[in-house]
């Protein structure tokens, strides 16, 4: 997964290299080659990808015309021709200008500020996020370990950087096995929607991905590959749940009670706590009268029951949001009827591609062409970095209540049109399949056809109808109907705002972070929270993105800045460090100021990114680049230092 190049020489003859390049993406696949051999001709200007779409993926083939796209691919086949004549010899080193020529062909000209970002997402020259620093050489005679809370996404990435730094930690985590959000989402049809390549380190990249929207097997798969690799797995405590977590003022230590699956508890200790729970972690459920009187099936998909048999039975969802949107096309050809309960109909991003694999030229380019999977990703994650962040501010001087801007109103239009065309012989659907809310207000789905396909069988009946409460039998709607169904599916979504619960956290002078929080979470660039030393969250306040950037590359940020945060600690001789008040204070006012110029924001409309008070708690408003400037090292003058280390 790891290794710089494929292993795979290239031994094919011309006719089947020629027929893989008709399946190749080619503006990832020419900086690849160029690199190889070294010929700028193909990265000439006339094969520069164009700029990101706000309404679909990357433009086919970056935009270019046929007679570009043909030459590309005869450029193409002469340098594997000569890759493979030469016996398929690795790639040289580049140098930055020469590295720096290749970025700038995908990005075209943009400030230099950008380049360490984009050299690290690329990763051609090594893991660039590695620590610079190990604790044997800083602190050898130090006893200092830390308890990562979580086995997904965040917490594997905090895994091996601390590994890196070589200082002592456990991970600590309730279910069984590794990949978080993966392992416990296993409904049918549960998959990205976001790019695997994206979706990954970038200090673990993967050539052979099936698809580029993985299902939910193929990503776990990822994850479980992830921790073997890096010997992560002897380190983690499966069936281990992290009940509370209480600060020790006199030892400037954490104290965790963990309850096994058996249900007996035990204590650790740690000097820092990273906690890598996550957002989306914990099922919600509607607050619908006489929920509990149900006597068919009822269950969260998030806890999808294992062996679950729908056939022939009458089916309910509630909800309309992601994982309703991947489960209802996925179950509905085998229940006898399914009824689908929206409150608010989805903004859809057209993906025709979304549930294909990806082509077999273009799997074998990615086995044999040295560092073509990093371009790839490279391009998944260019085209989501900052392009799309344009048509989600609001323009205070636009007055429309369908969007927030002049560029938002055009992604409205296209996707209306969209919407249009897939329901021209339903104009009864389409009525229902439109929001009234601007695009971006809301998670964004992927549309390759399925939900509109589903939506029109003659067992799938959409009721928009508010629903009023449950009974024995069913649901019955606002208009009196009582709709009777053997099982009821809620696709209702997250206690995203809910951050680090249940777990009962107690800081410096017993403060309980809960009671403090108060329903509004909030924490310095999400991570660190006054009065609560030493403990550092990852993927915490007000840093989820909307379709632009990785989530990875945030987690990434967030275990660099910590892993620079015990550095400090180390460098210090230091007990403790503990964010200021008013730096926590002045990076909140900012961050909330710049939520309120965002789509997200707007008035009246509810979605998972705001708390119940209506303040946006879960997304980053800025530029993906503040983040990744704000997390490069941590500033001692943001933080107070406690008592040096306890004598041993």
């Amino acid at each position: 997964m790891t290794e710089p190049r494929p292993v795979n020489p290239v031994t094919a003859g011309d006719d089947e290299i020629r027929e893989a390049l008709l399946e190749a993406d080619l503006p990832a696949l020419l900086p690849a080659l160029a690199h190889l051999t070294g010929d700028p001709a193909l990265i000439a200007d006339r094969f520069r990808p164009a700029p990101p779409s706000p309404v679909a993926d990357l433009l086919p083939q970056g935009g270019m015309s046929p007679e570009s796209q043909a030459a590309a691919r005869e450029l193409a086949l002469r340098a594997l021709r000569q890759y493979r004549d030469a016996g398929s010899p690795p790639p040289g080193p580049l140098s930055p200008e020469e590295q720096r020529t290749l970025v700038r062909f995908v990005t075209g000209d943009l400030p230099d500020d950008y380049l360490p970002l984009l050299n690290h997402e690329l990763g051609l020259t090594g893991d660039a996020g590695a620590p610079d620093w190990h604790k044997d050489e800083l602190a050898p005679d130090r006893e200092f370990s830390v308890a990562v809370i979580g086995a997904g996404m965040s917490g594997i990435a905090a895994a091996h950087r601390l590994d890196q730094a070589g200082v002592p930690y456990v991970v600590l985590e309730k279910s069984e096995d590794v990949g978080g959000t993966w392992w416990a989402n296993r409904y049918p049809g549960c998959r990205l929607d976001t790019s695997n390549f994206a979706y990954s380190y970038s200090f673990a990249q993967k050539a052979d991905w099936q698809n580029q929207f993985s299902p939910r097997d193929e990503i776990f798969d990822y994850f479980d590959e992830v921790v073997d690799e890096f010997a992560i797995r002897p380190r983690i405590r499966f069936g281990t749940e992290v009940v509370s977590a209480h600060f020790d003022e006199g030892t400037a230590a954490w104290e965790l009670t963990c309850e096994s699956t058996d249900g007996s508890r035990s204590v650790v200790r740690a000097d820092a706590v990273i906690s890598a729970v996550g957002q989306l972690n914990r099922p919600s459920y509607p607050d619908i009268p006489g929920r509990s009187r149900f006597r068919g099936l009822a269950f969260h998909t998030a806890q999808w029951p294992d062996g679950a048999d729908l056939a022939g039975l009458r089916v309910a969802v509630i909800g309309t949001g992601a994982s309703a949107y991947q489960v209802i096309p996925a179950i509905a050809p085998e229940v006898g009827e399914l009824r689908v309960f929206q409150r608010t109909a989805p903004w859809m991003m057209p993906t025709p591609s979304y549930h294909d694999k990806l082509p077999d030229g273009m799997r074998w380019l990615l086995r044999h062409v040295p560092n073509y999977h990093r371009w790839f990703r490279f391009m998944q994650f260019w085209n989501s970095l900052e392009a799309r962040r344009q048509f989600m501010v609001i323009d205070p001087d636009w007055t429309s209540e369908r969007s927030v801007s002049r560029l938002n109103e055009a992604v409205r239009r296209a996707l209306h049109s969209h919407l249009e065309g897939q329901y021209a012989d339903r104009p009864d659907l389409l009525a229902r399949v439109v929001p009234d809310y601007p695009p971006y207000t809301k998670r964004m789905l992927r549309d390759n056809g399925d939900w509109a396909r589903t939506l029109k069988s003659k067992h799938v009946h959409l009721i928009t109808e508010g629903v009023e409460e449950i009974t024995e039998k069913g649901i019955v709607t606002a208009d009196g109907v009582e709709h009777e169904v053997d099982v009821i599916i809620y696709g209702t979504g997250f206690l995203a705002a809910h951050f680090l619960e249940p777990m009962k956290i107690t800081g410096r002078g017993g403060v309980d972070l809960h009671e403090q929080w108060a329903g509004d979470p909030r924490a310095y660039l999400g991570i660190t929270i006054p009065g609560f030393p030493n403990l550092f969250c990852l993927y915490g306040p007000n840093t989820n993105l909307v379709l632009n950037g990785s989530i990875i590359l945030f987690s990434e940020a967030g275990v660099h800045y910590t892993i620079g945060c015990i550095q400090e600690l180390m460098r210090r001789g230091a007990g403790s460090m503990e964010c200021r008040q008013d730096v926590f204070e002045s990076y909140n006012s900012r961050i909330d100021e710049a939520n309120q110029s965002m789509a997200w924001s707007t008035p009246g409309v509810n979605s998972w990114y705001k708390n119940a008070s209506g303040r946006v708690t879960q997304n980053w408003p800025l530029p993906i680049i503040e983040y990744w400037r704000l997390t490069r090292r941590p500033d001692p003058a943001d933080y107070h230092f406690g008592q040096d280390v306890p004598d041993a």
